[in-house]
């Protein structure tokens, strides 16, 4: 999946801006810019005149000269016209549409510099969303992956046609261009040859993607998911309703050219909206799930199960988990935005007893399989949220020693981070892909918890995005010590 970007990079980037708090700049001026630091979004920060300038493809060090393409009140954004110092950690990106599709950011830089700029992306959130004093915070060197491409098991092209051709890819940045792609250099080999022959396949055979009559989609997007470690394949198509032209063709005709795909289902999404999947999903041939393997585990993962992108990375993040939670066997751990039960499940040897909650049913059913299969049987699974389920669970006499949590990109909601307030389990830990809401949630618990440390881990590299492990303890747990 194509992680979603901040439109407006000012939200999460800190900055200066003049007295008056005006930008004076105007539309197609140019002018020179040091680039500083790396924002968020992947961009170069620079600033002109005391006022913050963002420039997609700059990076630290260089002096180049900018267009100016966008002004706000608070920041502008530019193009660059020219780079008059290079920086030495920049590289020619060997992606062929890099420039043009958007979904990475940093090919450009050299992995080593991108490490280091993911830290310092993590000091820019809590720099701008905390009040914490950043020289006694222990933020440590990101983890990175000896070899950063090829590592994502699961792509999400969007379907579109031109010129009587259906395409799949993604869409440029801030555009409605389809950027077809046959080969993803950060996607695995497998998800590239699935998703191309399955365009091939609705070619060969005029499958329509569009209604002729209404001009809107049939097919919106084509999921491919592998298994790295098994090999099994699943494809999810997500059209717009059910009864799709010749359906019962495409899927034989996959049966057929893609053995190594084991498990394919239907999801019906007709809203127009930037979420991938609809509520309906249908089982069409196969196995209604495929198995992955991480170490010792096999996790069984259905079409809407959430599981993580980067299996190899998932490990190492997992492993920064179960060291935070610091485990000895004796405490009761509660797994929230379970998914599947992966953190939870991995974290099992060292619980006496687990807990995990979600809102999709079907991966509390997937977790609840994982944890029959790992033999966990001290690990119990529920639909529902924490903010429910753990207020009850207080009344009935339980109360969690350890909460781990791996939430969307939002950030936990208000409403968990209340009920955590109530319940004080003694150890916190946060598994973030998005390190501002880390840093806001931080800043809404501090008077309650205190942040021991931060754990940078890269799971999306040649792209801005950065996970972070926090290990944050009950203040007077922390006090006690």
């Amino acid at each position: 999946m194509k992680p979603n970007q901040n439109s407006k990079p000012t939200r999460n980037t800190k900055f200066k801006s003049n007295q008056a708090g005006k930008v004076d700049m105007k539309v197609g001026q140019q002018f020179p810019l040091t680039i500083k630091r790396i924002g968020i979004n992947g961009e170069g920060v620079g600033y002109f005149k005391r006022q913050v300038v963002f420039v997609p493809g700059a990076l630290p060090g260089e002096e180049v000269v900018v267009e100016t393409l966008k002004v706000e009140p608070k920041y502008s954004l530019g193009k660059i016209k020219k780079i008059r110092k290079k920086s030495p950690v920049r590289q020619e990106a060997p992606c062929l549409v890099y420039e043009e599709c958007g979904g990475c950011q940093l090919q450009h830089m050299t992995y080593e510099a991108q490490m280091e700029a993911k830290r310092d992306i993590v000091l820019q959130a809590l720099e701008r969303h905390t009040s914490l004093d950043l020289e006694k915070l222990d933020v440590r060197k990101t983890v990175g992956m000896d070899n950063p491409w090829h590592y994502r098991n699961k792509s999400q092209f969007q379907v579109g046609e031109k010129k009587g051709k259906v395409e799949a890819g993604l869409f440029s940045v801030n555009s409605h261009k389809l950027i077809d792609i046959d080969e993803c250099i950060v996607q695995h080999s497998t998800t590239n040859k699935v998703t191309t022959e399955i365009k091939r396949i609705i070619n060969d055979f005029k499958i329509p993607v569009i209604d002729k009559k209404t001009k809107k989609p049939l097919i919106k997007t084509i999921v491919t998911r592998v298994g790295f470690e098994t090999g099994e394949v699943q494809v999810v198509l997500v059209t717009t309703r059910k009864d799709i032209p010749r359906k019962e063709l495409l899927v034989s005709e996959i049966e057929k050219r893609l053995p190594e795909v084991v498990s394919i289902a239907q999801n019906i999404n007709p809203k127009k909206t930037s979420l991938i999947f609809g509520d309906e999903t249908e089982h069409l041939s196969g196995k209604e799930s495929i198995e992955e393997r991480l170490d010792e585990f096999t996790y069984e993962l259905s079409a809407r199960a959430f599981f993580q992108l980067n299996p190899i990375q998932t490990t190492k993040l997992y492993n920064e988990a179960k060291k935070a939670a610091a485990l000895t066997g004796k405490e009761a751990l509660v797994d929230a935005y379970c998914g599947v039960g992966t953190i939870g499940l991995w974290l099992a040897d060292g619980a006496k007893e687990i807990r995990g909650m979600d809102i999709i049913k079907e991966g509390i059913d997937d977790a609840k399989a994982n944890a029959k299969k790992f033999g966990a049987k001290h690990a119990d699974y529920f639909v529902g949220t924490a903010e429910d389920l753990l207020p009850k669970w207080k009344k009935e006499g339980w109360i969690p020693d350890v909460v781990v949590v791996d939430p969307p990109r939002t950030g936990c909601d208000r409403k968990f981070l209340d009920t955590l307030k109530e319940i004080k389990p003694k150890r916190f830990v946060y598994v973030s892909c998005n390190p501002s809401t880390l840093a806001k949630d931080i800043e809404y618990l501090k008077k309650q918890y205190k942040v021991e440390y931060l754990q940078p881990v890269d799971m999306f590299p040649q792209t801005a995005h950065v996970e972070v492990v926090s290990q944050m303890i009950l203040k007077n747990e922390a006090g006690s010590r």
